[in-house]
């Protein structure tokens, strides 16, 4: 994929409106509706902030939550998961929807920036195409919840092309959602087949350091993966296993590879499916030069619990009745060592449960030992992001990516739409 995009520097946005793909998933108080955590909408202000200085008229659009704007297909959805058909009434529909509606954002975003965000009732109806039509340069709208549309999703050509009519008859597409552009939608991607197509300030950052750490790294380049699951990992594993110095793996796929290499597992995490994958794994990695580590011991648990007696015992060792939760202290000192010297390091997924603070050792180590070395340091989003801003490390990060499953196809080498749809340098 060619990492070298445009920008909104590349092209003159004076007295033109801007159609501003951001993304506003934030989480919300499910009570009130409050949002909890507003970074979203922080990563966005760069953009819209050079936009509006710049003279443009900046229509923002995003998606919030996982709203389903089809009532029969919601009905069915909740029925599914066990509630009472008969309740199941259009009020309650509409009740749902209204939850994910952009009025929490757009009240937050006309603070943050100072100025009024004018809100529109709808994506492309009559609101939204009177509101459009009526902003001014320097003025900033917000569309309704993209996904309020039933076309989003399919990526529909006739709903692409009504949010590019909002524009009227010069308007520029800007994609600063780098959260959302793994998915082929009429609001990431299908926009770009009636606007000239260009990265804010946020997908253009995004681009620089994680496409730099895949095509020209500064090196050695060590990749540190957890989380649960090998099979979420696969592509992964098979990409930098052609790029990467040292693979470090942690979390519950380990547990996988130890049953792979003839070990117990007790109660672990465990995917039986990918024992042979994980067995080809290690041999592709010594045929090709490539340093892989696994676990040496386990910090283990007789319960999923926060206060479960715990214990450590070598990796591969686990009796039956125990899970394992963390790294152990002989694994963290071998982690800890292999980035001392490293000149880049792009992490995926904590090594533990680090929601327990029992067993946040291994992750908050791990975490430490990034924010001592000199090495860029990258975390690719979603949970990982997560454990360094709760172990209190995000600050000492050289790019904490924005998003979780865009950064992960990023680093399986794949396509992401919403980048290629962009205008090439």
């Amino acid at each position: 994929m060619n990492y070298s995009k445009k920008n909104v520097k590349d092209v003159d946005v004076r007295g033109r409106k801007v159609l501003l793909r951001c993304d506003f998933n934030v989480p919300q108080d499910k009570a009130t509706g409050a949002i909890t955590d507003d970074k979203r909408i922080r990563a966005a202000l760069p953009t819209i902030q050079y936009l509006l200085d710049q003279g443009a008229a900046v229509i923002a659009c995003s998606h919030l939550g996982k709203p389903e704007p089809d009532f029969e297909k919601w009905a069915k959805k909740q029925a599914e998961k066990g509630k009472d058909p008969a309740s199941l009434t259009r009020e309650k529909w509409e009740k749902a929807l209204e939850a994910l509606c952009m009025e929490p954002v757009a009240q937050r975003l006309s603070e943050l920036l100072g100025k009024k965000v004018v809100l529109a009732g709808d994506v492309v109806g009559p609101d939204a195409q009177a509101k459009a039509a009526a902003l001014q340069p320097g003025e900033i709208m917000l569309l309704q919840n993209t996904r309020f549309e039933k076309g989003e999703t399919k990526n529909d050509p006739e709903l692409a092309k009504a949010m590019a009519a909002l524009t009227g008859e010069n308007g520029v597409y800007v994609s600063d959602a780098f959260g959302a552009v793994h998915r082929a939608h009429a609001s990431t991607a299908g926009v770009s087949a009636y606007l000239p197509a260009v990265s804010g300030f946020l997908i253009e950052k995004e681009l620089e350091i994680i496409g730099g750490a895949l095509a020209d790294p500064k090196r050695p380049l060590v990749a540190i993966l957890g989380g649960a699951k090998v099979s979420s990992k696969i592509g992964v594993i098979n990409n930098l296993l052609e790029i990467a110095d040292t693979i470090i793996i942690g979390g519950g796929m380990a547990y996988t590879f130890a049953r792979a290499q003839g070990g117990s597992v007790g109660d672990s995490l465990l995917e039986s499916d990918w024992l042979d994958y994980c067995n080809e794994m290690v041999a592709k990695a010594r045929e090709k030069g490539v340093k892989l580590l696994l676990p040496v011991d386990t910090v283990i648990a007789d319960k999923f619990a926060p206060d479960a007696n715990s214990q450590v015992v070598r990796n591969g060792g686990i009796p039956d009745g125990w899970q394992g939760l963390d790294i152990g202290p002989e694994t963290v000192k071998l982690y800890c060592e292999a980035v001392e010297d490293a000149g880049t390091v792009i992490w995926n997924g904590p090594m533990g449960v680090f929601e327990f603070e029992k067993f946040a050792a291994g992750t908050r180590a791990v975490a430490e030992a990034l924010s001592r070395t000199s090495a860029i340091t990258i975390i690719g989003g979603g949970d990982s992001a997560a454990a360094v801003q709760q172990l209190g490390y995000a600050e000492k990060m050289t790019h904490i990516s924005t998003g979780g499953g865009a950064s992960l196809e990023f680093m399986e080498g794949k396509e992401l739409p919403g980048v290629a749809c962009l205008l090439d340098r």
